[in-house]
């Protein structure tokens, strides 16, 4: 499985509205800045995810878009599921050795584990405790 710029993307745009859940809605504009990312594109992504009831849209002048539930009730899988469907290694053939089939599956099921076990708050957190404690000079 690779997992293609819109499922990254759609990532980071969920990290970010974790970073700032409680504090109300965030533009796709200043998540795009903040990350040097095309902000049109963004938009697209956020489409599927409001689609899919992740995010909730906020209009106005201070609109944007926020998390329907607490990062810690999102997971990784649901984002990647939503922006790049089931999750699978491989395309099962009907005359593939029962090992292989196997094989597949076990990875399959390794990802989606970890996919299904890994929340926002994780990785916000993460990404917090990564930041900590450094400076850096230039």
């Amino acid at each position: 499985m690779k997992i293609s710029t819109k499922g990254r993307y759609g990532l980071i745009i969920m990290i970010e509205l974790a970073k700032k859940y409680g504090e109300g809605p965030i533009s796709v504009k200043s998540i795009a800045q903040e990350n040097d990312l095309s902000e049109h594109y963004l938009e697209q992504i956020v489409s599927p995810l409001r689609n899919n009831r992740l995010v909730k849209s906020v209009r106005g002048a201070h609109g944007g878009y926020m998390l329907t539930e607490e990062p810690s009730k999102i997971t990784a899988g649901d984002i990647i599921r939503t922006l790049e469907g089931p999750i699978s290694v491989v395309d099962f053939l009907e005359d593939e050795e029962p090992a292989q089939k196997e094989l597949w599956l076990r990875i399959r099921n390794a990802v989606k584990d970890v996919l299904d076990s890994t929340t926002l708050l994780d990785l916000v957190s993460h990404s917090e405790d990564e930041n900590k404690g450094y400076i850096y000079y230039i």
